[in-house]
This record gives structure tokens, C-alpha cells and sequence, in this order.
């Protein structure tokens, strides 16, 4: 983890929190009992720029908490107005959208009324259950996907998604240092780390990708497919 000094230095020079995630971030922290799982304002920013920069048609969240980082990366979307294609007459661009997933329904009444206050509707489409269960059903083809769930599914959502990931897409995985966990003895790790591990470990010697963990926060693996 980042010196908090510096965490505030760093929220200090960037551009401010928007309201409407302010108050989500307020919220959050008033009424979840681990509020330290929101991605935050500096994280937020930066998926909102990865967003904004990949201009993708398509993205897949696995783990949606509260909705803050589905909101970012909708609002880093380019939004243009379907138009003819290409592809023949009639057919249009397909409008870009966040499939994001949450495994717990007591968090769906947060989720849908934050999307809907910060104008992001018609951009995300919430998906509440078990993610396993849920992806196969996804008939798309991801430019960008953003783990952050259970960590000891890490690797299997990471199987999962990858022939969906087309070429060049990214994946980001947030958690990957683990709170300074990974450097344990690895038979004193529990089931969380040993998920995050494994992950890690398996993308490093992935050969079909390139990869590097950015040592922000606690750790993003960013891998992009070959």
C-alpha cells in the first residue's frame, strides 16, 4: 500500500472526485462493512482514463461492489450515435456497453440507483448473480475486462473470459499485490492469497500475452493479449 501521505497528495493534484461519485464514495463508506473494496477516487480516475483511451465497444467487470468502477468505466466511454456500418445497409455500430456483475443482490438497489443518477443507464448492463454462472451466457467479444471479485476465482474468470478477449484487449486484475500478502511463505498464505498467487503466477508465464503488475494501491495486473 501506498504511504497515505502520499495517497492524499496524489488526490490533491489530480482532477477532483466527480459528485456523483463523491456521494456514492460517502455512501458507501456510511453503510458497507467493507468499504475499503470501492475502487476510490485515484483508481476510479484511472479506469475512467483506460476507458477513455482503449474507446471500447465492449467491457466485462467482474465484481461490481457498489457500482463505482462500472460507473467510471461507462463514463470513459465514447458514446456516438449508431450509424450506418460498414458491414452493409441497415446495419449500425453497436452502442458501447459495461456488462458488470455482482454476486450479491442486497447490493442491486445501490447499484441501479447510482447508475441511473449518474446518467450512465443506457451504457451498463447489470448482471446479479454468480459470475461463473453468468459469463458463459455472455455472447460478446471483450476489448477490455476488469477483474476484481473473490480472489481464489481469479485464474478461473481469467480462463474463462480469454478466448473472448480479443486480440490486443486487456484484462486488468486489481488486488494483485494483495495487501503485501503475496511475499508470504506460501504455506502460510489462506485461500484468498493463494488465489491471488496462483494468478499472477499463471499470467507471468502465459505465453499468449504480455503482462506487468503496476504497483498502485494494492496492485493492478495489467495484461494485454497477444
Amino acid at each position: 500500500m501506498m504511504n497515505p501521505e502520499l495517497i492524499e497528495y496524489a488526490e490533491l493534484l489530480s482532477t477532483p472526485e466527480l459528485p456523483i461519485l463523491a456521494k456514492l464514495n460517502r455512501e458507501t463508506h456510511l453503510t458497507q462493512v467493507y468499504p475499503r473494496m470501492l475502487a476510490g477516487h485515484i483508481q476510479g480516475t484511472l479506469l475512467r482514463f483506460i476507458s477513455s483511451m482503449m474507446k471500447p465497444r465492449r467491457i466485462l467487470e467482474i465484481g461490481t461492489f457498489t457500482g463505482y468502477s462500472a460507473i467510471n468505466l461507462a463514463l470513459g466511454l465514447n458514446h456516438p450515435t449508431p450509424s450506418p456500418s460498414p458491414e452493409g445497409e441497415g446495419s449500425t455500430i453497436p452502442v458501447p456497453l459495461v456488462h458488470t456483475i455482482e454476486v450479491d443482490p442486497e447490493q442491486e438497489e445501490i447499484i441501479r440507483r447510482y447508475i441511473h443518477e449518474a446518467g450512465v443507464d443506457q451504457q451498463i448492463v447489470l448482471h446479479i448473480g454468480n459470475a461463473m454462472d453468468i459469463i458463459p451466457g455472455l455472447n460478446e467479444i471483450w476489448d477490455l475486462v476488469y477483474i476484481d471479485a473473490d480472489k481464489p476465482n481469479y485464474l478461473n474468470y481469467y480462463k474463462m473470459v480469454f478466448d473472448n478477449l480479443r486480440q490486443g484487449g486487456f484484462f486488468l486484475a486489481d488486488n494483485t499485490l494483495w495487501n503485501g500478502k503475496v511475499l508470504k511463505d506460501r504455506s502460510k498464505m489462506n485461500r484468498d492469497t493463494l488465489g491471488v498467487v496462483e494468478f499472477n503466477e499463471y499470467v507471468q508465464h502465459d505465453e499468449r500475452v504480455e503482462n506487468m503488475i503496476l504497483p498502485f494501491r494494492d496492485g493492478i495486473m495489467m495484461v494485454r493479449k497477444l
